[in-house]
C-alpha cells in the first residue's frame, strides 16, 4: 500500500467539531465559522451575508454546513449569493466539513461557512 502525504497549502483543514464549536488548523473556534485561503474567522450566521459575499471571485465553491441536519438557506441570502456569482453547497456541517477538506486537499479554491451543531 502507499501512503500519500496530505499537504494544505494556505488554508487549514476542520480536524474536529462538536456541540457548539470547531477546531480548524489545531485552534477551537466557538460559533459560526468561515474558513479558507482568507483564513479562519468567526461568522455572525445568515445576518452577516458580507462576509459571504466578499469571497466572490476569490474562490469556486461555497460550502455551508448548516449545522446537524441539512436545511434551507434563507432564499435572500441565497439569491444574493447566486448574484454575486459563488458556486453554493449546502449540507449538514458534518458532511460540510469532509468535503472541504476533500477538495482543499485537492489544492481547489473552496471556503466553507458552518453553523455548530
Amino acid at each position: 500500500m502507499r501512503l500519500n502525504e496530505v499537504v494544505f497549502n494556505d488554508a487549514k483543514p476542520v480536524e474536529g467539531y462538536g456541540p457548539g464549536f470547531f477546531r480548524i488548523g489545531g485552534t477551537v473556534i466557538e460559533g459560526p465559522v468561515i474558513t479558507g485561503a482568507m483564513g479562519t474567522q468567526t461568522w455572525g450566521g445568515f445576518d452577516d451575508v458580507t462576509a459571504l459575499l466578499d469571497l466572490a471571485g476569490k474562490i469556486d465553491i461555497l460550502f455551508l454546513g448548516m449545522g446537524a441536519e441539512i436545511a434551507h438557506v434563507p432564499a435572500d441570502t441565497r439569491r444574493q449569493l447566486e448574484d454575486a456569482g459563488l458556486g453554493l453547497e449546502v449540507m449538514s456541517s458534518p458532511a460540510a466539513s469532509r468535503t472541504y477538506n476533500v477538495l482543499l486537499s485537492e489544492g481547489r479554491r473552496v471556503a466553507l461557512a458552518m453553523i455548530p451543531i
